[in-house]
Parts: structure tokens; sequence; C-alpha cells
């Protein structure tokens, strides 16, 4: 079940995970993992009968200049996978070289994967390339959200100085259903116009995928309370949900009622939520 990839030799943490997933009976398993540095899984954990729950551990809890990090989850037929994370990553500054980070998720016929982690906090002077990809073959499902905190918030700091390039894709039976690409540099007009963040600390998207997606989600998910109002857009076969706001907390609350109410039209199953979201 466990092997190991062969470790880089360019300096900084280098952290792997790749994970399968199969559907064995009515229980979704891992019947496969691979790493190499600090980024692990959790044991699974079944708060509903044919779900897996996991959660993504990164032990340094942050990542400088010269890091990457890549996760790698393959969800084989009809495979159901919920992921999130421990707590927000901290992304601190890195004024010689990026800090990267590339997540790709690969879903098979019926496969349906949820992927709910805390936000990025980006610190004053981060140099963040970040990249998330998922490709889903007929009749997959994706959930997914990516927040964005500059400076933080805690310590009284802004994102004076740095560079955060975030990329988003979704493909559809090897068709390219969504992309975003955003550059955020700071000093830039972007942080400051109303086209933009205008003076926002915190952005973020949620965005649900497959062929179910229809225009009663985008309706309901309109009805719920978002802290400034949110951004809706549906797109063929893509709704994507925004938030624009000054608080992480705020955003993390409104993804997770956004997936609260429509998780059970998209999966066919009502929300089970994560056991680590209550410690």
């Amino acid at each position: 079940m466990n092997a190991s990839v062969r470790a880089p030799a360019i300096a900084g943490w280098r952290a792997e995970l790749s994970l399968v997933y199969a559907a064995r009976g009515r229980r979704t398993v891992p019947i496969q993992r691979s790493h190499y540095g600090p980024l692990l899984v959790q044991k699974a954990l079944y708060p509903e009968a044919e779900v897996c729950h996991h959660i993504i551990v990164h032990p340094p809890a942050g990542m400088a200049g010269g890091d990457s990090l890549t996760l790698i989850a393959k969800l084989e037929e009809n495979a159901a996978v919920l992921m999130t994370t421990p707590g927000a990553t901290k992304w601190y500054r890195a004024p010689h070289a990026a800090a990267q980070q590339a997540l790709q998720f690969n879903l098979a016929a019926g496969a349906s994967l949820e992927w709910l982690p805390q936000e990025n906090i980006y610190f004053d002077h981060a140099n963040v390339d970040s990249m998330i990809e998922v490709n889903l073959a007929a009749g997959a499902y994706f959930i997914g959200w990516d927040i964005a905190c500059f400076g933080r918030q805690a310590a009284n700091e802004n994102f004076a100085s740095g560079r955060v390039f975030n990329r988003f894709r979704i493909r559809a039976q090897q068709r390219l259903l969504w992309q975003e690409r955003a550059l955020y540099r700071a000093g830039d007009a972007l942080f400051t116009s109303p086209i933009g963040l205008g003076g926002k600390r915190v952005c973020g998207v949620c965005v649900l995928a497959g062929e179910r997606v229809n225009r009663s989600m985008l309706e309901h998910a309109r009805a719920l309370s978002a802290p400034g109002g949110a951004a809706l857009t549906l797109l063929p076969g893509v709704l994507l949900i925004r938030y624009l706001g000054d608080s992480a907390e705020a955003a993390q609350k409104f993804f997770r009622a956004v997936w609260q109410a429509l998780r059970p039209e998209l999966l066919g199953r009502a929300a089970i939520t994560p056991r680590i979201w209550s410690t």
C-alpha cells in the first residue's frame, strides 16, 4: 500500500502524495498510497456508509520559498471521496523563490470528489504558484472551493509586497469545462478596484461541476445568506459561487452552507459534516 517517491534534488521542502480510491461494495476504500516528504493522509473515516472521508495533513502547515506540494488523487468508477484539511495553509514570505502547489484530481465514470479545505493565508512578501486541476469522466461530479486571505489579519498585516498566481481548471471527458487564472501582485489596482477586490482582503470560489448542475441549484444557492452578498455564475455543467469580504471564517461558513444545501441535489446524499470541523 505504501511506496516511495524519489526525492528531487532541488533545495526546499518537497512533499508529494498520490492516492487511488475504489468502490468495494457500498463503501469506497483507499487502495493505493505513495508519498514523499511531509504530506500525509490520516485514517479513512466513514461517518456515512458509502463515502470515504480523508484528512490531508501537511505537518509543517506552511509553505516557504522553494517548497513544493503535489497531491494527486485518482477515483475509480463510482468511488466517492470527501477530502478536507485540519487547518489553514500558510504561505510565508518568499523573496527569492516561489512556493508551489499542484493538486490534480482524476475522476472515473460515476465517481464524486468533494475537496473542502481550510483557507490559504498569504503572508506579506509571499511568492506563490498554485494549480488545481480536475478531470471528470462521464457521470463524475466535483464540489470544491479555494479561499484566499491576503495578509495576516490577526497580526494586522497587509499584503504590501508579494505575488500569488492561482489557476483552477476543470475538464469533462477531456473537454475544457471551465478555467480561471488569477494573478495577484501587491500594489496592483486589482486590490482596490471596484471590479477587483474593492479593498477586501478575502476572496474565494466554490465550484460544483458535473452533468446534473442546473438552474435550480443556482436559485437555491442564490437564496442563501452571504456576508456582503455573493456572485453566482451558471455555465454548462458548472456552477460558480464567489465570496468577497474581510473574513476567512465568514467565507468558510458561507461555502459550507452552500455545500450542505446543494450536496443532496448534486450527489444525492445528505451533507454529513467532517468530524475535524468540530474540533
